[in-house]
């Protein structure tokens, strides 16, 4: 792991120094100009034994353009501008008093504080983002109640009860979700309460209860996560002591050692979001200690989730449990931004594009599909082949409803209320600042960073379709010179990408996937980058069901057959993964008689005369629209098939049928499609021949 060395004392000390004298300055300026980033590097330079590559900017400081910004204001005009006028959870969850609401325990603790902590989360983070004096004025009022609760006397998040709630799991476990959306409050209000009231808790707060799990790693370990922030936003040392000492935990270095071996002591620990959220935690924890095994016990897991698990839209499946890969299978929306922030975890740790192309993957295809395009509804589960809305059926858990779109998803509501994360967690990371006091384009997109750095405000505009095209116009506006680095992702499904700055060409030499240009920058300098996208076919075979008490319930009638093998085609184009639409009325509709018998019928070694690209530009309010600015036609052979919840797809090759064209759309403006396509023995031939 020579990328990720131990940084020995020499290099700790010279990025020190020159964080500290280009930081001094900034640090003694009125507050809303501190370079807040740089300060955290100064505090990892001081005491982590593996500095981090990047440090996302402040909440607030990236704002969205273009299409991105039409869909944010969908957002904070739909339910995240809205969940509390629809349930009792979101009106009065963490108020300090008990409701009656499924689960709960009747004093406020329980499930709801888990699903009002996600919604307040990201409805703070986008009210912010947007300005919107409204959602800004409703979160502040709900999250200053755990803050004043906090510094009157609370002895946790959970202020209204003594600090023993804690050692209840799910208590636990949402306690770490309201110290996440306390760190997104500060970074984007830099009110000095917010940060006081962290630091008071996790300085007491018992590290003891995140560890005592003779199974797995429990959620709750997820603290980690406000306590590694809160740590980097103050440097109280005896927050950042509880981190290593976690580290040390006996049940957590044995979990770590199963991981590293891809295995785990009980097999149906891994429901989904129990997967994403503690998978990071040894990652996180490398920084501090620079023990490899707990890096490695990270990228082990999450390797043997995605081996077994993941399905074309980029999130492993979860039927509330990790569950195999089929066209039936099924991604929890909760597991879409969770699995992005554990992402967004690990690029900023290793400086990696992987982790940039996975986040792109899952936010341009996972994260519009379980949402109304007005995000007035949204759903718990989306599925890559959905054809009616009664196949494939519901889930048994959590049951009725659970594929249908309402206002609140589901009666388990804690996907509606993560939901609200999907677009600002990705907005807020477009941009990093780097340890050599630079900035990185991490993800990209239309919006405007506006960072400070060296005394010098740092405007970049960034005009674009992406990923409705390919092409990305960076727009510098700075009031005098400045020399900084600026480093670029290149995505590894981009084979011959260009870069030119004032139209000269920029020789390409990646290191992890980004290009390091360091100059003078001047008003008006322009990057044009442009990223070519190539269609390409993913093949593969559907996978039993895990074969765990879990699914081995008369219930779950599809995981009995063992046998199951089916052979399935995908098709991408950059980014974006492809779909045949079935029209729909509304999301809960199909519209009748929509024909998707189709099997791709295409020979790999020659994609580009048996697919074509149609393109038009992107005009108006963009809502994930069917009439999509990408399009693909594609010969397929139209042929007898009727699937089944237990048979959804052929057993083996077709090799009759009609030969036709269709057309297809990206995946994320689909509610009803075919993603998982069945194959021709033409198609699938090909792809042996070619290998």
């Amino acid at each position: 792991m020579n990328q990720y060395k131990i940084v020995n004392r020499s290099k700790k000390m010279a990025v020190f120094i020159f964080l500290f004298l280009t930081s001094w300055n900034v640090f003694a300026q009125d507050i809303k100009d501190e370079n807040y980033s740089a300060k955290k590097f100064l505090m990892y330079s001081k005491t982590a034994k593996v500095l981090p590559s990047f440090i996302p900017l402040e909440i607030g400081e990236i704002k969205p353009s273009g299409w991105l910004k039409d869909w944010a204001t969908n957002a904070a005009n739909g339910i995240t501008g809205h969940l509390d006028e629809y349930e009792d959870v979101f009106k009065h969850g963490w108020k300090g008093y008990g409701f009656k609401a499924r689960e709960t325990n009747e004093d406020g603790t329980g499930w709801p504080i888990e699903q009002c902590s996600y919604w307040l989360d990201g409805a703070v983070k986008l009210g912010y983002i947007l300005h919107d004096t409204t959602l800004i004025r409703k979160t502040s009022s709900r999250l200053n109640l755990v803050v004043n609760g906090v510094l009157n006397g609370g002895e946790s998040f959970i202020y209204w009860k003594p600090q023993s709630v804690v050692n209840d799991w799910f208590n636990n476990w949402g306690h770490g979700l309201m110290g996440r959306a306390l760190v997104s409050y500060y970074q984007a209000t830099h009110d000095p309460k917010i940060l006081q009231a962290l630091v008071k808790v996790y300085q007491i707060f018992p590290i003891k209860v995140l560890s005592d799990s003779t199974e797995h790693m429990p959620r709750g370990a997820t603290n980690i996560d406000a306590m590694t922030e809160t740590y980097l936003m103050s440097g109280k040392e005896a927050i950042l002591n509880k981190i290593i000492a976690y580290s040390k935990n006996n049940s957590v270095v044995d979990e770590e050692t199963r991981w590293q071996n891809k295995r785990v002591i009980v097999p149906d620990f891994h429901h989904g979001i129990t997967f994403y959220e503690t998978s990071r935690v040894p990652a996180m924890m490398y920084s501090w200690t620079g023990n490899e095994k707990e890096f490695n016990a990270t990228t082990k897991i999450l390797e043997w989730g995605e081996e077994k698990n993941l399905l074309p839209e980029g999130v492993c499946s979860s039927e509330e449990f990790l569950s195999g890969i089929g066209p039936f299978r099924h991604i929890e929306t909760c597991d879409v931004p969770t699995s992005m922030w554990s992402f967004l975890w690990m690029m900023r740790l290793t400086g990696n594009r992987k982790w940039g192309d996975k986040i792109e993957k899952i936010f341009f295809n996972a994260g519009p599909a379980p949402i109304a395009r007005d995000f007035k509804t949204m759903c718990y589960y989306q599925s890559p082949n959905r054809f009616s809305n009664k196949l494939p059926e519901e889930v048994p858990v959590p049951g009725n409803g659970d594929l249908k779109f309402t206002r609140y998803g589901q009666v388990t509501l804690c996907c509606v209320g993560n939901s609200n994360n999907i677009i600002p967690d990705y907005i807020s990371n477009m941009w990093m600042a780097t340890v050599d006091n630079g900035l990185a384009a991490t993800l990209y997109g239309p919006c405007k960073v506006d960072k400070k750095i060296n005394n010098v405000k740092v405007v970049i505009n960034c005009k674009t379709t992406y990923p409705f095209d390919n092409k990305i116009v960076m727009t510098f506006n700075l009031p005098k010179e400045i020399t900084m680095p600026v480093y670029l992702r290149i995505p590894e499904w981009c084979s011959q990408p260009s870069i030119k700055i004032n139209n000269k060409d920029v020789a390409i030499k990646t290191e992890k996937g980004f290009v390091k240009i360091v100059r003078t920058w001047k008003m008006d300098d322009k990057i044009l980058l442009s990223f070519p996208m190539t269609v390409q076919v993913q093949r593969g075979r559907e996978t039993p069901y895990p074969q765990t008490n879990y699914f081995l319930r008369k219930e779950y009638k599809s995981a009995a057959d063992t046998s199951i093998n089916n052979p399935y085609e995908c098709i991408t184009y950059g980014p974006l993964l492809f779909s045949l639409p079935i029209p729909d009325l509304n999301p809960n509709q199909e519209m009748a008689n929509a024909k998707f018998n189709y099997a791709l019928d295409i020979d790999s070694k020659n994609l580009s005369r048996q697919i074509a690209v149609i393109k038009k530009p992107l005009t108006g309010k963009w809502a994930w629209q069917i009439d999509a600015p990408i399009q693909l036609k594609v010969k397929a052979k139209q042929f007898n098939w009727l699937p089944t919840q237990e048979q959804p797809l052929p057993q083996a090759p077709i090799n009759n049928g009609e030969e036709t064209m269709i057309q297809l759309v990206p995946y994320g403006c689909t509610k009803f499609r075919v993603t998982m396509f069945p194959v021709t023995e033409k198609s699938w031939n090909s792809f042996i021949d070619a290998k």
